[in-house]
């Protein structure tokens, strides 16, 4: 437990894909992290593949997933669905997350999260030092809240709900300090509206 808490505040998403079957899967993840915005990026580590990983092989068979912020309305359903369940069960079902299907997207939202992202599989990079793999995907919808969006892009994500974690199951609400400008090295820093 130690080990997993020393990085600190982390973002929590539920990852949802549908298999070859038509089984709807879903995974906490927390370990997602920002690759570039050109084209736009989104990577996350998987577990050893030494045991069936549905979201996993889901990913590689259909190529499509989806990410979807936590909020503490639905944490705790989010957090059941890390059980392991048959590859026949619907998380979604199992939990009471209702999926949700969009544009012509091949894979499932969660209905309840505040921010969803869609995602095509890109390239995978097996990491041999502990048999963990780095799931690299682009980015091809995005549904947020109209409100939580300032005029320069900036995307508020508390205003949004959205919640954090430590460790395997520590849950945390955030609070913003201050938005700060561009670092420059002829400049001082200033302090900008949310």
């Amino acid at each position: 437990m130690l080990i997993n808490s020393l990085s600190g505040f982390k973002s929590v998403n539920l990852v949802g894909t549908t298999s070859k079957e038509g089984i709807h899967n879903l995974s906490v993840v927390s370990s997602i992290v920002h690759l570039g915005a050109n084209p736009a990026l989104m990577g996350f580590v998987m577990r050893p593949i030494t045991v069936t990983r549905d979201t996993y092989l889901n990913i590689m068979e259909t190529g499509f997933y989806t990410l979807n912020h936590l909020t503490s309305e639905i944490y705790q359903q989010a957090h059941q669905a890390s059980a392991r369940y048959p590859a026949d069960t619907s998380e979604f079902d199992a939990v009471g997350l209702t999926s949700d299907f969009k544009d012509e997207f091949k894979a499932p939202y969660v209905k309840e999260s505040t921010i969803q992202i869609g995602l095509t599989f890109k390239e995978k990079i097996d990491i041999q030092l502990n048999g963990t793999v780095f799931i690299i995907g682009e980015i091809r919808e995005i549904y947020v809240p109209e409100d939580c969006i300032h005029s320069d892009g900036y995307l508020d994500i508390q205003k949004a709900g959205t919640i954090a974690c430590s460790g395997l199951d520590a849950y945390h609400t955030g609070n913003k300090l201050k938005r700060l400008s561009y670092a420059k090295t002829d400049r001082p820093i200033k302090a900008m509206d949310f």
